[in-house]
């Protein structure tokens, strides 16, 4: 093409995407530093009207557990995204369970609550673990040995042994419970020293890949896009604004003088910040649908020196803990599949022919009343029968399919609950359970700075403009990579 087509495109394409790029950068530093925003959120009444609960929807509603009181009333406890909810057996009343819980939305997002055979109460967030203290009327935080990057996922136990599961160890205590073990696992018998293709471009894409230095060189990338962006902008509009005052007779002078500094900054900012531009741009893009899914299933070995070279072989990879009572062993599921343990010390084995479960992981596991396990995730919900080494789905009753596929499959589980007097129900992130009656209160629940960043970040959060949006990063990130093709080759200086 030649140059004057090459700034043509560099100019529209730049202006189009404009305003996506600069949420891309401000969304994308909150992302990097989620503990340092975590007590910041934001009222959903201020985002698109699809971001408000609606019938338990959008993980307001993960699971339930029952919750017999000193006085022996019977109750449900409802926890989720946003916190604890107390409810009666039919549903009708629901209150407050949150007292003692900090008060960051990020804070009160619960992954696991539990009801212990000596009666004591507990809950896991994902940045601590919570026992219920009913002499006070409030939960209480238990000290863990928790990494500086750590998140809990899971609880789970077995007779009188606790296990909360961090994302990287587990944690364990015994009865009284008053402290815990730091435990890692030993590696699998499949474990081959490489990782996947897609954790690999997730931590160059945030620099996380090069600890804290890397994530703060991609903080500034992303503030060289907010300086292009803006002086892109000016440097489209000054001259109109020029012209206009050379027509009146007005002096230009200061409109020229910031006209000529902001082509300086976006020239000199484009030019020796290239490569980063083009890589962060590039491995952003390949995060999302469709290109998400072929870096799924690709394994690559450890790269030397960097955040993935780890003795854990489980690092950032567990999600899911169960004792399966009818085969004696442990289950475990983990972002590389599920395993089984014969001990918490033990090697774990590799499980063929399990449900297919969604890249973003389990949200429901649990036995029905026929004693078949439950596994609920974006993916869909199916039964698994172990002992006859069959699975399928839970509303079709078909066989389930071999691979999990799309990460949102037609019915995206984000609950499930077998505790209230009717029949059990699943909750569908998107359309929520009219099985449940939830109080208007809810709907609007303050969501975290951290989650409405990722929501802006990943673009989910234009999909109020249509389900065509699903594949808005991928037509972003080509139109962000063309504009930055295209600005190299106008910018490069002529033979």
């Amino acid at each position: 093409m030649k140059r004057i087509t090459w700034k043509k495109h560099h100019k529209w394409f730049g202006l189009i995407f404009c305003f996506f790029m600069l949420m891309f950068g401000g969304s994308g530093i909150i992302l990097n530093h989620r503990r340092a925003v975590a007590d910041y959120q934001v009222s959903r009444s201020l985002l698109p009207d699809d971001y408000l609960y609606r019938n338990w929807n959008r993980g307001l509603l993960r699971g339930t557990c029952l919750y017999v009181t000193p006085d022996s009333a019977r109750h449900v406890l409802i926890y989720g995204g946003s916190g604890i909810w107390l409810a009666d057996s039919t549903g009708s009343i629901v209150t407050d369970f949150n007292v003692g819980l900090p008060t960051g939305a990020d804070y009160r997002n619960i992954k696991a609550v539990a009801s212990l055979p000596d009666g004591s109460l507990w809950a896991a967030g994902q940045f601590g673990l919570y026992r219920y203290d009913e002499t006070s009327n409030c939960w209480r935080t238990c000290p863990l040995p928790l990494g500086e990057d750590e998140k809990l996922s899971d609880l789970a136990f077995r007779g009188d042994t606790l296990v909360a599961v961090g994302r990287s160890y587990l944690y364990i205590s015994l009865a009284p419970y008053t402290t815990f073990q730091k435990v890692q696992l030993a590696a699998s018998s499949d474990y081959d020293g490489r990782v996947s293709l897609f954790r690999l471009v997730w931590l160059l894409h945030s620099g996380e890949l090069f600890g804290l230095g890397g994530k703060l060189v991609v903080d500034a990338v992303a503030v060289i896009f907010i300086i292009l962006c803006v002086t892109g902008v000016v440097y489209w509009l000054l001259p109109k604004h020029i012209r206009r005052k050379k027509r009146t007779g007005g002096n230009p002078y200061l409109s020229l003088q910031v006209l000529k500094h902001s082509l300086n900054l976006h020239d000199r900012f484009g030019r020796y910040t290239f490569v980063l531009l083009l890589l962060v741009a590039f491995t952003g893009w390949c995060l999302r649908p469709p290109l998400l899914i072929a870096l799924v299933y690709g394994r690559v070995p450890i790269v030397p020196h960097t955040s993935l070279d780890d003795s854990n072989p489980w690092q950032d990879k567990l999600r899911m803990l169960r004792y399966d009572e009818a085969c004696g062993d442990w289950l475990l599921s983990t972002s590389e599949g599920i395993y089984s343990l014969s001990s918490l010390d033990a090697v774990a084995q590799p499980l063929p022919q399990t449900p297919p479960v969604s890249v973003m992981g389990l949200n429901v596991w649990q036995k029905d009343a026929a004693g078949r396990w439950l596994m609920g995730s974006f993916s869909g919900l199916y039964v698994w029968d172990r002992q006859q080494g069959a699975s399928y789905d839970y509303f079709t009753g078909e066989p389930a399919p071999v691979t999990a596929g799309p990460p949102f499959g037609k019915y995206a589980v984000s609950g499930y609950s077998a505790d209230f007097s009717g029949a059990p129900f699943a909750v569908e992130y998107y359309s929520g359970s009219d099985k449940l009656p939830m109080p208007r209160q809810l709907s609007s629940l303050p969501m975290s700075l951290w989650n409405v960043a990722q929501e802006i970040h990943t673009g989910r959060i234009y999909t109020c403009l249509g389900q065509g949006t699903l594949f808005f990063i991928f037509f972003a990130g080509a139109g962000a990579l063309w504009c930055l093709l295209s600005g190299f080759v106008v910018r490069r200086p002529k033979r």
